[in-house]
């Protein structure tokens, strides 16, 4: 059974690089400013995933006025408001469910990443969450059946949603600047992955992003006013870890891909991305460390000028010939289905259109 601590936890505290350093003691000093101004912690779920006997929870705590998740929400204003607010370190957050309490803590970014011993049917479940003595909030978990062989895990930037990352400027525009109402569904996604889903009844998804939590609730109105189905977001913090000035985002890929292999060691996964960035070069790299863990791999080819605006395509097909997975190109969602039923991963006369 999992204890109720950080997946990978440490037996000594690291030495924190001096950005990080820095870091903290702003955060410690906006901290204390917030809660003289009357601020009060607030619990923001995010959607878990779990097996029976044991369940994965996140979220984040943060200091708000009212202590309602809904006033980090932000709903239609841009995005650099998801970065103003003020996380709260090394709180301590209660979890309720299946008839158990477990108190676990926040990190250094006010992220609860936890993995817990919880019994709960598959399916859909709801576990209670709180701090600081506020009230309870619910967080969604799905719940993976043992008979389950099959999930779908998806990148977001350029994949399912048009952001012309990784460009610095380009990135922060996305990030700070623009609505989430400005940001563009790449054609026939979702309708490709309700597809998907529905030859697979049961199916966990997964969105695995390099995106910051902060802006977690943007990206899942997002998701849910497009119609892509409901699933867990893997997201990583904000600014400096403990021994580097900028987060690794292929890291944090690599560490989530892996742990949903330990996770789910007998489901195989889709895995769906872009050829802008990196995600072939760590879809082939993963299908190579875990063959059994990969159905295939499906990558949406950007259109010229999206390449152009995300730096360039990758140049790491020479990975799909590495790989016993089928991988299949295509420029949007139909494309990409047409392709996944010539390899047998998809039924060539799907009820639902594109």
């Amino acid at each position: 059974m999992p204890a109720p601590t950080p997946h990978e936890p440490s037996l000594a505290a690291p030495i924190l690089h001096r950005a990080a350093r820095i870091e903290d003691a702003v955060q410690e000093f906006r901290e204390h400013r917030a809660r003289r101004h009357g601020l009060v912690p607030t619990v923001v779920p995010y959607t878990g995933y779990g097996a029976p006997g044991w369940i994965r929870v996140l979220c984040r705590v943060l200091l708000t006025r009212r202590g309602l998740a809904s006033d980090v929400s932000f709903a239609g204003v841009r995005g650099w408001r998801s970065f103003t607010s003020v996380a709260v370190d090394d709180a301590e957050v209660t979890v309720t469910a299946g008839g158990t309490t477990h108190v676990v803590q926040s990190d250094r970014g006010g992220v609860v990443d936890v993995k817990i011993p919880i019994d709960l049917e598959p399916g859909w479940q709801t576990v209670r969450l709180s701090a600081g003595g506020m009230r309870d909030v619910e967080a969604d978990v799905f719940i993976v059946d043992p008979s389950t062989r099959f999930g779908l895990l998806s990148d977001i930037d350029d994949t399912v949603m048009v952001t012309s990352l990784p460009r610095p400027m380009l990135a922060a525009w996305n990030s700070f600047v623009l609505t989430e109402h400005a940001r563009r569904p790449v054609p026939g996604m979702s309708v490709l992955y309700e597809r998907v889903l529905a030859q697979h009844p049961g199916a966990p998804t997964v969105y695995l992003s390099t995106g910051a939590w902060n802006v977690a609730p943007t990206l899942q109105r997002f998701l849910t006013r497009n119609m892509y189905p409901s699933g867990t977001l893997l997201l990583t913090d904000w600014g400096p870890t403990h021994d580097r000035f900028f987060r690794s985002g292929q890291l944090h890929k690599q560490g989530n891909l892996r742990r949903l292999a330990e996770d789910f060691p007998d489901v195989q996964w889709l895995l769906v991305g872009d050829d802008g960035q990196h995600d072939e070069a760590l879809y082939g790299a993963f299908a190579q460390e875990h063959p059994e863990n990969v159905a295939g791999v499906a990558i949406r080819q950007l259109s010229t000028s999206e390449a152009v605006l995300a730096g360039g395509r990758s140049r790491a097909q020479e990975r799909t010939r590495d790989t016993s997975a089928p991988w299949v190109y295509a420029p949007d969602g139909a494309g990409l289905w047409s392709e996944l039923a010539r390899v047998g991963l998809a039924d060539a006369d799907p009820a639902t259109p594109l």
